[in-house]
């Protein structure tokens, strides 16, 4: 049975986003008090409402995982970066930004140990885990409030996440991502940096919601995102906290697994027998190459044809997979836009351009 490795074990915990940003001007929540210069000061929150105050960027950033250290190579912040956790897999972001991934000092393959944590000499560590649980609640020995303030470090969340466990209900759009890239690029000094990724983002999901919007809730397909690498001995549902969840939604599917409350949940294979999804998605993570990717892709659509339990699968039957990696779908960023574009072009053809 496979096991989630690297960031991959983060995202089930939770994500990663820091907190909302207003536009109001008053100070809170990513945006800058009156007659500030350069944007500063700053305040963004924590799940709790708990506020964190930024006179001006910090200059020595850790991250706990990549959904955090993509955020900020995409911002134009990678240079401050001094270390991360869960570091993205080989491949997996797009040229310049793997590269500039690559050189980013990796403290841990999974959690970053409190003490390494607290001697990297950073002044602000994002925290992709879940909220109030420091390293994800259980994940490790998480550093307390006082020891952060010792060694002079600010802890963030990224709230589209870490908050994730505690919504009060399903996550339908991409209004989180949003708010947590305004609220980075707001304490980094990159305000017109992170509007450009917002406002590419919307472009994109209006398009796909101008498409689908025709098209009756109960008409539209059915939907399975594949988790192979998390196993296949008992498949992992996405659940309706679960970033993908609204990804699947924008793109004018219905997660079979809608009613599932949580981010992910391991369930069984008569489960997925009795959705008879009409599409799959492969969702395998990035080997490094595309070789490698499709030969991963080849061997999570074997077994679902050779299962007994799911090779009669309609959607398996009908050969409708998607491939498309875990990455992009089940991590928090502004590549969750284009796999909704992905998502709609296979499922509505002829609709979304």
């Amino acid at each position: 049975m496979r096991t989630r490795t690297g960031w991959g074990a983060a995202a089930v915990v939770c994500g990663l986003l820091v907190s909302g940003c207003g536009g109001g001007g008053d100070g809170a929540d990513g945006s800058a008090g009156d007659g500030a210069a350069a944007g500063f000061p700053v305040r963004v929150t924590d799940c709790e409402g708990n506020a964190t105050s930024f006179a001006a960027a910090p200059k020595k950033i850790v991250t706990s995982n990549a959904a955090a250290l993509e955020l900020l190579l995409r911002l134009g912040a990678g240079d401050r970066v001094a270390g991360t956790g869960f570091p993205p897999g080989k491949g997996t972001l797009p040229g310049a930004l793997g590269k500039r991934a690559d050189d980013v000092k990796v403290l841990s393959r999974s959690v970053i140990p409190k003490e390494k944590l607290l001697g990297s000499g950073a002044d602000l560590y994002i925290d992709s885990f879940a909220s109030m649980g420091g390293m994800g609640g259980g994940m490790g020995d998480a550093p307390t409030p006082e020891e952060y303030k010792a060694v002079g470090m600010k802890h963030i969340y990224l709230k589209s996440t870490a908050c994730a466990q505690d919504r009060e209900g399903p996550v339908t759009d991409l209004s989180a991502v949003e708010r947590d890239i305004t609220a980075l690029g707001a304490v980094t000094g990159n305000r017109s940096t992170a509007a450009e990724l917002v406002d590419g983002m919307r472009t994109k999901l209006a398009s796909v919601r101008t498409a689908v919007r025709g098209v009756p809730e109960r008409k539209r397909p059915t939907y399975f995102f594949f988790d192979y690498d998390a196993g296949t001995k008992a498949p992992t549902a996405v659940c309706n906290r679960q970033i993908a969840h609204a990804v699947i939604t924008l793109a004018g599917a219905r997660n079979v697994f809608a009613s599932c409350d949580g981010a992910f949940k391991q369930v069984g294979w008569e489960d997925v027998v009795s959705k008879n999804p009409d599409w799959i998605q492969l969702g395998v993570r990035n080997r490094g190459s595309a070789a490698a990717n499709e030969k991963a892709f080849d061997e999570a659509r074997k077994w679902l044809e050779s299962n007994p339990a799911t090779k009669g699968l309609r959607a398996v039957k009908k050969g409708r997979f998607l491939r498309i990696g875990s990455e992009a779908t089940t991590i928090a960023g502004v590549s969750n836009a284009d796999t909704v574009v992905r998502i709609a072009k296979a499922l509505h053809p002829g609709k979304v351009r």
